[in-house]
């Protein structure tokens, strides 16, 4: 059983960063393929980025592409997503999730744990 928790977001104007951090615990995490969804109310979870166990295999969906960053460190047991030029449209609630898989998949019915989410909210 893994649990999941994420840290690090908040308010931040267009064309700022953050660093999203995901720490876990229980479970073996160097197991686990981790990976980033967001969600704004009304519309459906959508993946952001994914990396496989070894963190040899990563995916992003195109919108984030060359702007975020996913990272883990498996010895600290957490996962990052580091964001940059950061616009409007990236305005969501944003969760980590841990499939048993241990790939990067951009398939949100593979995970099998989720955090309870941290909002980021960007202003024009």
């Amino acid at each position: 059983q893994v649990q999941l928790v994420e840290s690090g977001g908040g308010l931040v104007q267009a064309g700022g960063s953050l660093r999203l951090s995901c720490a876990a615990s229980g479970g073996t995490f160097a197991n686990y393929g981790m990976g980033w969804f967001r969600q704004i109310p009304g519309k459906e979870r959508e993946f952001v980025a994914a990396i496989s166990w070894s963190g040899t295999m990563i995916k992003y969906v195109d919108s984030v592409k060359g702007r975020f960053t996913i990272s883990r460190d498996n010895a600290k047991r957490t996962v990052y997503l580091q964001m940059n030029s950061l616009k409007p449209e990236d305005t969501a609630v944003y969760y980590c999730a841990a499939t048993i898989a241990a790939v990067a998949t951009e398939l949100g019915t593979s995970y099998g744990y989720w955090g309870q989410g941290t909002q980021v909210t960007v202003s024009s």
